[in-house]
C-alpha cells in the first residue's frame, strides 16, 4: 500500500489545564499539534503509511515532537532542519456558552523561512499516493504560498494525488490573501475540504439559508455549495463539514461528499465535546483512508463523519480511533457503553 504524505507546520501547544481561562493558570499542559500532523497520526493509526514532512529547528524541543509522531507509527525522516524556533498555539479550552479561544505564535519559524530546495521531493514522493496539506500552511509567511505550490507540482509531476483542507484563519491571514493564494493551489488538488465558513471567506461561495451562530443548516444550501465548488475550478470531488452549534460543549456534526455531480450526505451526530481540536482533520483523515479502501461515495463519508464524531471524544489534537471502532460508530452503535 502507497503511503499518504502530510506537509505542514508542527507547532508546541500550550494549554492550561483542564477547562481553566488563561488568567486563572499557573501552568501549561505542552503537547504537538499541526493539521497535517494530525492527518498523518490519524491515518496511522487506521493502518495506513504515511510520511510528514516539514522544517524545525534542530534542538530538544522539535525532536521530543518528532519522537511523539514515531510512537504514532508516522515517518518522519524527511523533515528538514534549519532554523532557529518551533511555532507555539496556546488554547484556552471553552465550554458551554464560553467559547474556545486560540492565541498563535507562529511568525518566523523554521518552517515559515523555509524554501523549496529545502526538501528532496524525489524521496519525499517515491512510492506516495496521497500528498494533504491545508490552507493554514501557506498562511505561515509571504514566501509559503511558493513552497505548497511547489509542492503541490512535484507531487502532481509523480501522479501523486492530492488532497487540500482550505482551513481558513483568520487570525493568520486576510480574506484576500487567503482567496489569491488558495486559487493557485487549487488547479492541483483532486479533493477539497471545507466547511461553511472556510467557502464563504476563501472562495467567495455561501451557503443559502444558513446560519451556523443560530444552528440553522440548509442541505441544498450546502449541495449548491460543493456543486459551485467543483465546476468553478474543475475539482473532482468536494467535502463539506457541518456543524450545528449549540454551544462549545455540544454540536450537532454531519458532512456532505459531492462526487460525479451527485450529493451524498452522512448521518447527523450530537456530540459532547471533550476536545474539538483537530475534529476536522480526522474528518480529512476518514476520507483519504475511505478513498485509498477506494470506499463507494456513501459509505466514505459515513466513515469520514463517524471518525470525526469520535476524535471529539479524545483529548489533545490526535485522533487515536482505530477502525473497528470508527466502523462499529458507522454502523449505528454509539452507545458508549463499556467494551468487555
Amino acid at each position: 500500500m502507497k503511503k499518504v504524505v502530510g506537509f505542514g507546520d508542527f507547532l508546541v501547544r500550550l494549554s492550561p489545564p483542564g477547562y481553566q481561562r488563561f488568567i486563572q493558570c499557573s501552568q501549561f499542559d505542552i503537547n504537538y499539534t499541526g493539521a497535517e500532523a494530525n492527518v498523518c497520526v490519524s491515518l496511522s493509526m487506521m493502518g495506513i503509511e504515511t510520511e510528514f514532512v516539514t522544517r524545525l529547528p534542530d534542538n530538544d524541543i522539535a525532536k521530543a515532537g518528532l519522537s511523539m509522531m514515531r510512537k504514532y507509527g508516522v515517518g518522519v525522516k524527511h523533515v528538514a532542519f534549519g532554523g532557529n524556533r518551533m511555532g507555539v498555539f496556546y488554547l484556552e479550552k471553552g465550554a458551554s456558552q464560553r467559547p474556545s479561544k486560540v492565541i498563535y505564535d507562529r511568525q518566523h519559524t523554521a518552517i515559515a523561512e523555509s524554501k523549496p530546495e529545502d526538501f528532496d521531493w524525489d524521496a519525499i514522493f517515491d512510492d506516495a499516493s496521497w500528498l494533504h496539506l491545508t490552507g493554514i500552511t501557506p498562511a505561515l509567511s509571504d514566501t509559503m504560498p511558493k513552497v505548497c505550490i511547489h509542492a503541490v507540482q512535484e507531487a502532481k509531476k509523480r501522479g501523486v494525488r492530492v488532497s487540500c483542507d482550505l482551513n481558513y484563519r483568520k487570525n493568520m491571514w486576510t480574506q484576500e490573501q487567503a482567496k489569491a493564494c488558495m486559487e493557485s493551489i487549487i488547479p492541483g488538488i483532486d479533493i477539497i475540504i471545507a466547511n461553511e465558513e472556510d467557502a464563504e471567506k476563501v472562495l467567495g461561495i455561501r451557503a443559502a439559508e444558513t446560519d451556523i451562530i443560530s444552528g440553522k443548516l440548509s442541505r441544498e444550501g450546502y449541495v449548491d455549495v460543493a456543486r459551485q465548488i467543483c465546476e468553478k475550478y474543475n475539482i473532482k470531488e468536494a467535502a463539506i463539514t457541518l456543524r450545528r452549534s449549540i454551544s462549545a460543549s455540544d454540536n450537532g456534526w454531519g458532512a456532505l461528499l459531492y462526487s460525479g455531480g451527485k450529493a451524498y450526505f452522512s448521518k447527523e451526530y450530537t456530540i459532547h465535546i471533550v476536545d474539538r481540536v483537530g475534529g476536522g482533520d480526522s474528518f480529512a483523515a476518514g476520507l483519504l483512508y475511505a478513498k485509498i479502501k477506494e470506499l463507494a461515495p456513501q459509505e466514505a463519508i459515513e466513515y469520514a463523519a463517524a471518525a470525526s464524531c469520535l476524535k471529539h471524544s479524545i483529548e489533545l489534537d490526535f485522533n487515536l480511533s482505530t477502525v473497528e471502532e470508527v466502523e462499529r460508530l458507522v454502523r449505528g452503535d454509539g452507545s458508549g457503553r463499556v467494551q468487555r
